[in-house]
C-alpha cells in the first residue's frame, strides 16, 4: 500500500547550512518562528571549508557587528580558536581587527550543538529539488521546497544560502568536476530550476591552496608566529580565552617555487581562459601572484595547523587551480 507524505510545514525554510544559513536559521528561530535548516549533510554544518580562520581585516570588523545583531559566529569561534592575533595593532585602535585560527572539526561541532539548542529550528538532512512556486494574481510567489526525496516542505518564506553548491564546479589544472566541495555533491536541480526562472545569473570565483602532513614538515626552519599572549574575543558575552593555543609559521616560496609555476602557466585554468570569473583582489593565486609581480624574488606564507587532533596544515598565500602534479612539484 502506498504511503502518502503529509507536506511539511514551517514559517522560514533556510536552505544550505554555511555561515550565512546557520545566522539566518537561528535569527529567525529567536523570533519565534517555526524554522527548519536544510543541508545535504547535517554532520557538515558551518564547515569551514578554505582556511579555517574567523575574522581578519574589515572582516573581523564584520563579525563583531554581527555578534552586535544577535549573531552566533563570534561566540563559536571564541570557544574554538586556537590561535587569537589582534591585528594592525601599529596603526589607530579605528583599524584593529581581530583574527582567529580555529580548530575546524571543533568549529561545526560547537555551531551545531548550539543550533540544536534552539527549540524552533529544526535541522533536516536532504537535498532541495526545487522551490514550490504558485500562481499569486498576476506574478508568483515562492511557496516551500520539494525534497529530492518526494517530500515537501511549506512555509512563508525561503532563504536561499547556498553559497559553493549551487551549480558548484571545481578546476584543478585541466580537468573540472561538478561539486560543492572537493567529494560533496553539488546543488544542480536547484541551480537549474533557477536559472530557468530567468534570475540573474552569475559566478564567484576562490581558490584554496595544498593542504600539507605537519609530520613531514621540519618546522625549525620556518619563523614562529605566535598569538596574542591575552587573546581578544569576537563576541561581548565571551569571557576569558582559556583554550589551549597553537604556534603557526611563517614561510615564503623560491625561485624554485616560480619557475614550476611560469612553466607550467598554461595549465592553470585561469591562465587558459577555462575560468573567466575575476578572483578575489587581496587574495590571488599563487600562480597570479607570480605572474603579475615578477620582480618579487618570494612571496610570504603562513603554516596554519586546521586542528589540535590533526597534522593537516593549511598554506595561506598559496591558493592555486594547478595541476596535482604541479601541486606536489611547487
Amino acid at each position: 500500500m502506498a504511503v502518502v507524505l503529509k507536506p511539511l510545514h514551517y514559517d522560514v525554510i533556510v536552505i544550505g547550512a554555511g555561515h550565512a544559513g546557520c545566522e539566518a536559521a537561528r535569527a529567525s528561530a529567536r523570533l519565534g518562528l517555526r524554522t527548519a535548516m536544510i543541508a545535504m549533510n547535517i554532520d557538515l554544518i558551518a564547515q569551514l571549508s578554505c582556511n579555517p580562520a574567523v575574522g581578519g581585516i574589515a572582516k573581523g570588523h564584520l563579525v563583531r557587528e554581527i555578534d552586535a545583531l544577535g549573531g552566533i559566529m563570534g561566540q563559536v569561534a571564541d570557544a574554538v580558536g586556537i590561535q587569537f592575533r589582534l591585528l594592525n595593532t601599529s596603526r589607530g585602535p579605528a583599524v584593529w581587527s581581530p583574527r582567529a585560527q580555529c580548530d575546524k572539526k571543533q568549529y561545526r561541532i560547537k555551531m551545531r550543538e548550539l543550533l540544536e539548542q534552539e527549540p524552533n529550528l529544526r535541522l533536516v538532512q536532504a537535498e532541495v529539488a526545487e522551490l514550490v512556486i504558485e500562481a499569486d494574481g498576476a506574478s508568483r510567489r515562492v511557496r516551500g521546497v520539494r525534497l529530492r526525496d518526494g517530500r515537501t516542505a511549506l512555509s512563508e518564506s525561503v532563504v536561499i544560502t547556498t553559497g559553493t553548491f549551487l551549480n558548484g564546479l571545481a578546476h584543478v589544472g585541466e580537468s573540472k568536476t561538478d561539486c560543492g566541495r572537493n567529494g560533496e555533491a553539488p546543488s544542480n536541480l536547484l541551480g537549474h530550476q533557477l536559472r530557468n526562472l530567468g534570475l540573474g545569473w552569475t559566478r564567484l570565483k576562490t581558490g584554496t591552496p595544498p593542504r600539507l602532513d605537519g609530520r613531514s614538515l621540519d618546522w625549525s626552519r620556518f619563523e614562529p608566529q605566535d598569538g596574542d599572549v591575552e587573546p581578544t574575543p569576537f563576541s561581548f558575552l565571551s569571557g576569558k580565552i582559556e583554550r589551549e593555543q597553537i604556534r603557526c609559521y611563517i614561510a615564503y616560496t623560491s625561485a624554485a617555487t616560480h619557475a614550476v609555476l611560469r612553466e607550467n602557466i598554461s595549465r592553470s585554468p585561469l591562465y587558459s581562459g577555462v575560468i573567466e570569473g575575476i578572483g578575489p583582489r587581496y587574495c590571488p593565486s599563487i600562480e597570479d601572484k607570480v605572474v603579475k609581480f615578477p620582480d618579487r624574488e618570494r612571496h610570504q606564507l603562513f603554516l596554519e595547523p586546521e586542528g589540535l587532533d590533526t597534522n593537516e596544515v593549511y598554506v595561506n598565500g598559496m591558493s592555486t587551480s594547478m595541476p596535482v602534479d604541479v601541486q606536489v612539484a611547487m
